[in-house]
């Protein structure tokens, strides 16, 4: 039988008006409701729980949700059971005859959960099945997608696509909005022409946070705009978005299909959509890092805010904006701020810069960002002397070697001779900015970075309220140059910052890091003893580790944490004493 909530649940849904019983279902091999997913969707209602066993074998089928939630009973939750890992896995299955075609569908459905689930194996060669492993379609709202694993999603015919996670909002007047999707990995994908997560058409109002895609032979994150998804113009747009502590790394269109040896599948892409920040993410071994452009001619991306982000050692391009050629379309009023570049183009192509300007750019602004290139690499390449009215200024160049820019038709090898002749770079710099160790992944600023205290505010709502690692941005109202806002602070801010039990969690060295990082944290205690926690949970805020401390004196506490048998994400570390707590952000990417 189907299993009721607990009563402590039963007697508060009673004290709401209009609530109908909820329940808990469970689907597994046996002893549960179902053994079938798709039957425990068919009773599921508004409110309803569906827990789902792992089995000795996957559920090889494909799922559609057949209502909605609401926002009076809640949402219809398709989650894992705890501790568990269910597997969907399309092997076998057939595709042809549906739309959207792919194993976890929700077409036109409001207040949805998926949690936790492992979905898998759609290896297809045939041009007329495009599939994803979780597709959103049509007009919806509300909807959840977290902590799932997508993976082997694989198209090999050569002219077809697939999505590992896709959200098309096709509906002409209602969108597609509110949507979350965190803390999902996407990878071991075969994409042909299309992406590996990607936000197309009448979509609006979105956070997209903390997943990790990486390993696949197209752009990780994709949000696009006029393609006719949706067929009004005016709405046909991803927009009002929030993308946020995400990863993408070892994304490689060559040997796609659809590409064959070209190097162009982006991290972090933007192309068409409007009004969206991304920020505060990792993107590493990449074509290219980021680009925000148009490839419909006419159309534009417009409004993007990409600030504080670490973009480091792709293969051709750390950021590039504007369309791709003459044919494209216009990168407007968007800004390009406080982001690190770290020796991109780590492949030395011929068109590959730090940050490249290509065609129809318009009213945008690039401005305290730090440039560290490999040698003979331009750190900007604007040749196509298509732009107007963009501006930068309050950036730090740097290179070990022979310094490169290319603006207009001249080439620039020494920093004052590119700033006179663009007429840029105003309070910008050539220096070293001292970053701590970026080698191994510390992309800290030294206590002596020309970076500290150099930057512009353009405006507080623009820069947003926190760098890179989660801590504030703005500070007395004094920016720092860069992804990373240098945070150390004299002792007497200290004791006025802390008050009676002074101390001071550090940054954690390498950060991001793989397996192994450094955790410090430095104390005044004014009352002997005192004492201090160190925690690590996970994103989920679960507690991980504890390591307790008594401090006599000022000293500091070192703990080296060996996370090998954890997987790929962020992670918190906290110190908490007397009430009082800090935290820095773990990235541990493998």
């Amino acid at each position: 039988m189907i299993k009721r909530i607990t009563k402590y649940l039963f007697i508060a849904l009673m004290l709401t008006p209009c609530v109908f019983w909820s329940k808990i279902i469970i689907v597994a091999e046996s002893g549960g409701d179902f053994n079938i997913i798709q039957d425990a969707l068919s009773v599921a209602v508004a409110g309803d729980t569906i827990f789902v066993r792992e089995k000795n074998d996957p559920y090889f089928e494909k799922i559609t949700f057949p209502r909605s939630g609401d926002n009076i009973n809640g949402h219809i939750v398709l989650m894992n059971y705890p501790n568990e890992s269910p597997i969907i896995d399309g092997n076998g299955i057939s595709f042809s005859g549906d739309w959207p075609q792919g194993l976890v569908r929700i077409v036109d459905k409001s207040f949805i959960k998926i949690i936790g689930f492992e979905i898998r194996n759609i290896v297809l060669s045939d041009n007329n099945v495009f599939p994803a492993g979780i597709w959103l379609y049509g007009s919806l709202n509300n909807v959840e997608i977290i902590r799932n694993k997508i993976y082997t999603i694989q198209q090999n015919a050569n002219n077809a696509g697939a999505h590992g996670l896709a959200v098309y909002g096709t509906d002409q007047t209602v969108p597609i909005s509110d949507i979350l999707i965190d803390g999902n990995e996407i990878y071991n994908c075969k994409l042909g022409w299309s992406e590996s997560l990607v936000l197309n058409g009448n979509v609006e109002k979105f956070v997209v946070s903390n997943n990790i895609v990486h390993d696949n032979n197209n752009i990780a994150y994709d949000f696009i705009g006029h393609e006719g998804e949706c067929p009004n113009p005016e709405l046909d747009q991803a927009r009002d978005g929030l993308v946020v502590s995400n990863i993408a790394y070892n994304i490689d269109s060559r040997g796609n299909q659809a590409y064959g040896d070209e190097a162009s599948a982006v991290g972090f892409y933007i192309d068409g959509g409007k009004d969206i920040i991304l920020e505060r993410n990792t993107v590493y071994n990449c074509n290219i890092g980021i680009e925000i452009a148009s490839e419909h001619s006419g159309k534009a991306t417009s409004g993007i805010i990409v600030r504080n982000n670490l973009v480091k050692e792709n293969i051709v391009l750390g950021i590039a904006f504007g369309g791709y050629d003459s044919q494209r379309g216009s990168t407007d009023n968007c800004k390009i701020i406080n982001n690190t570049l770290y020796k991109n183009n780590s492949e030395k192509f011929d068109w590959g810069a730090e940050i490249l300007v290509q065609y129809y750019c318009v009213n945008n602004i690039i401005a305290n960002n730090i440039v560290h290139s490999k040698s003979n690499i331009p750190m900007i390449d604007n040749r196509t002397n298509t732009g107007t009215n963009n501006i930068f200024s309050n950036n730090i160049y740097f290179t070990e070697g022979n310094p490169e820019w290319y603006w207009g038709s001249v080439f620039y090898s020494d920093y004052d001779s590119y700033r006179i002749g663009s007429g840029q770079e105003e309070n910008s710099i050539y220096a070293n900015p001292m970053l701590v160790d970026p080698k191994n992944g510390n992309f800290n600023l030294n206590v002596n970075s020309p970076s500290i205290d150099n930057g512009e505010i353009i405006e507080p709502l623009i820069h947003g309220d926190s760098d890179y690692f989660g801590n504030a941005r703005i500070i007395d109202d004094i920016i720092d140059i860069g992804a990373v806002e240098y945070d150390e602070v004299t002792s007497v801010e200290k004791n006025e910052l802390y008050g009676v039990n002074t101390f001071k969690l550090l940054p954690a060295y390498p950060n991001p890091f793989n397996p192994s990082t450094t955790i410090e944290f430095s104390v005044s205690p004014k009352n002997i003893p005192e004492k201090y926690s160190l925690n690590i949970y996970d994103i989920l805020g679960r507690k991980l580790i504890t390591k307790e401390y008594i401090a006599t004196h000022d000293e500091k506490f070192t703990y080296y944490w060996n996370a090998e048998r954890y997987n790929s994400g962020v992670y918190y570390a906290v110190v908490n004493s007397f009430g009082k707590s800090q935290i820095r952000k773990l990235l541990l990417i493998k």
